[in-house]
């Protein structure tokens, strides 16, 4: 009984070690990010760091706004996430719901594969395969753009978007589904009226995923994205938040790296809103459907 009690206590001690070890983590890159941040934003100013719409870092007269970026990487995850969640979606349905096991079991490791792949690699087969086709398509002179940036985004995204719904799904109670097809409904009406409700929060939980993958990738996005500090078209070339940093960081100095940090903090920022304001409507919702 003592062995017992001590290895629980010991057990409880590092949960609560590792716990606060991710908070402590969480809470020193917020620090960080605001002492590195903030210097820039101060001498450039709020107002023309958030809603300048050109960025010239190397310029005699160098301007930082950034409006182009944000603009850029809003409308990209957006897109993103209008193609990938209904794709995703359908497919986590036909692995937990229609699939036979077999062929579940054949797509599934294809799935998993793709979380798997570097995010190079879908930047290099997007340069040399989904550039070019645009250019065709759409009889572009050059096919590096946004819409290419969010095909490869929309991609990279449902893994995760298909797994944890999947998952989400296949741990709705089967009595949900039973009574529904008792009632006279048919397979289809009982997943997207039951099932596909029943899993919302693990549905949500997964498009979370996916927009934090779309919002914060960046090695991907610079090879099909153009590189140019534009506002943004879905036919032009285009910088995200994350590739502005990414392109200058190994050469900037000064108010230009300063600058990059408050890029990065605008980005922060951005996720942290994202994920709160998605976790409160999750959360409402839940209380809604408790009532």
């Amino acid at each position: 009984m003592k062995l017992k009690k001590a290895t629980e206590k010991i057990m409880n001690t590092v949960f609560l070690v590792c716990g606060f070890t991710a908070v402590a983590a969480v809470g020193l890159i917020t620090i960080y990010m605001i002492i590195s941040g903030l210097p820039a934003i101060r001498e450039i100013g709020l107002i023309d760091f958030l809603f300048g719409t050109e960025w010239a870092s190397t310029a005699a007269e160098p301007k930082f706004g950034i409006l182009p970026f944000i603009l850029t990487s809003v409308w990209g995850t957006v897109g993103a996430i209008i193609i990938g969640v209904p794709i995703g979606l359908m497919t986590a349905v036909f692995l937990s719901k229609v699939a036979k096991p077999r062929v579940a079991a054949m797509v599934r490791p294809a799935v998993d594969l793709l979380s798997g792949i570097p995010s190079v690699v879908y930047g290099l087969i997007g340069m040399m395969v989904l550039v070019p086709a645009i250019m065709d398509w759409f009889n572009l002179s050059n096919g590096t753009c946004l819409f290419a940036a969010i095909l490869v985004l929309a991609i990279m995204i449902l893994p995760s978007i298909i797994s944890v719904s999947e998952t989400a799904l296949q741990a709705v109670p089967p009595e949900y589904e039973e009574a529904s097809l008792a009632l006279g409904a048919t397979k289809i009406e009982t997943i997207f009226k039951v099932s596909i409700p029943a899993a919302k929060s693990g549905i949500v939980a997964g498009v979370v995923l996916g927009i934090g993958r779309a919002i914060g990738e960046a090695m991907a996005v610079m090879m099909v994205a153009g590189n140019v500090a534009n506002m943004p078209g879905l036919f032009k070339s285009v910088t995200f938040l994350t590739t502005a940093v990414a392109k200058e960081m190994s050469y900037a100095g000064g108010l230009q790296r300063q600058a990059l940090f408050s890029i990065a903090l605008v980005l922060f920022c951005f996720i942290m809103v994202i994920n709160g304001l998605l976790n409160h409507f999750l959360k409402k919702g839940g209380a809604e459907d408790g009532k």
